[in-house]
């Protein structure tokens, strides 16, 4: 059984206020282009289908178009809801395109769904886990789970109400943190570690498929992976090989992994130097300057109305900075976006900086993150 592991698509996304959506609909088209030739037995989609829990109009048609593309070429598709979707709204019609073969699991309500599907060697168990946060799992175990406070408890409690059949292929869609796992500045990120689990909950499974993390990635045994996003999203990510993997189960035990490179259609990328050396034309002739742009200027002085003469050359110059002697370090000219990524805690001590022209002390800054955890803990 071969089978495409995608995650993270983010339908709808804005980077540095540049909508991804063309990007997006490019790189679908691959990915549909790669389930045909590969001839895939299925596609698991493993969260954060959206980019935002009430998405566009333009990101619901993506979804749409996607899956339409997939059920014309008869490739089932089992999909679960990440911590950026709306349980409730990824699950509407639900029942129905079911009847085409794509399975949806957008809200845990006690139960977590299987599919069972066959093949020459045999029964394969697809288990679907929406990403999932303890307050959850307290609302719909009352008795049984009054005293899981973690993403761990949360997450091994319900695991556990799991019947394996051992003789059978078992495979988990899901979309949550393993500790250990690598991150990048994109990502959503929680104070002091409390939504990491460990990769021990996921004993039993033959494979496990992720999303959650950008970076492609196996997460403390190879056949526990992330597939990462199908774009980059942020210059953190610049050094990252976008791709998709390909799952291939033989007999009980046998899993083959293989990952195929995509092709953004704008690439992503950072230059340094003064504005004579950027502007140079032999500097930028023979490359693509149609490429996403992070621009950092060593020009001891401001440049007048840089951000508009570079965009003559980058038009999708995303971020301008300077790093000089004046500045001592990056001084972002757009800066509105990169504060959407920050942490509450690096927000909060920027802001105490800012206000008593010193930072924190290291008491400050531990009774900051206690008050923010706390906070974080009653909202899961």
């Amino acid at each position: 059984m071969r089978l495409l592991h995608l995650a993270d698509l983010h339908l709808g996304k804005k980077v540095n206020e540049f909508s991804m959506v063309k990007d997006q609909e490019y790189i679908l088209e691959q990915v549909v282009t790669l389930a045909c030739t590969q001839k895939a037995d299925g596609v698991l989609i493993a969260g954060d289908i959206f980019d935002k829990t009430v998405p566009s109009v333009e990101a619901v048609s993506l979804l749409d178009d996607f899956l339409t593309k997939l059920a014309a070429h008869h490739i089932p598709v089992y999909m679960i809801s990440g911590n950026h979707d709306s349980a409730g709204r990824l699950s509407f019609a639900a029942q129905l395109i079911e009847k085409s073969r794509i399975y949806v699991a957008g809200e845990y309500l006690g139960e977590v769904k299987r599919v069972c599907v066959e093949d020459a060697d045999g029964p394969v168990d697809i288990y679907l886990l929406p990403f999932l946060k303890p307050a959850q799992v307290r609302a719909v175990w009352k008795e049984e789970a009054q005293e899981i406070e973690t993403f761990q408890g949360a997450v091994s409690f319900v695991l556990q109400k799991i019947t394996l059949e051992e003789s059978h292929r078992n495979i988990l869609v899901a979309h949550q943190f393993v500790a250990g796992a690598a991150v990048c500045d994109s990502e959503e990120r929680s104070v002091g570690g409390v939504d990491q689990i460990d990769v021990s909950c996921f004993d039993g499974f033959d494979y496990v498929a992720l999303g959650h993390l950008h970076g492609p990635q196996q997460a403390g045994r190879e056949t526990v992976r992330y597939a990462g996003t199908l774009l980059k999203y942020s210059f953190s990510e610049i050094q990252h090989h976008k791709s998709v993997t390909l799952v291939e189960l033989g007999k009980k035990g046998e899993v083959r992994i293989q990952l195929f490179p995509l092709k953004p259609l704008h690439e992503m990328r950072q230059i340094r130097g003064s504005y004579e050396e950027i502007t140079r034309r032999t500097n930028y002739e023979n490359t693509d300057t149609e490429d996403y742009m992070r621009i950092i200027l060593t020009d001891e002085e401001d440049i007048f109305d840089a951000v508009g003469k570079l965009r003559a050359i980058y038009p999708n110059l995303m971020r301008l900075e300077y790093d000089n002697t004046r500045t001592g370090k990056y001084q972002t000219v757009q800066t509105a976006a990169q504060e959407e990524e920050k942490g509450p805690a690096e927000l909060a001590a920027e802001l105490f900086d800012i206000q008593n022209n010193k930072p924190m002390s290291e008491e400050q800054s531990a009774y900051m993150e206690s008050l923010i955890r706390q906070v974080w803990e009653e909202r899961v």
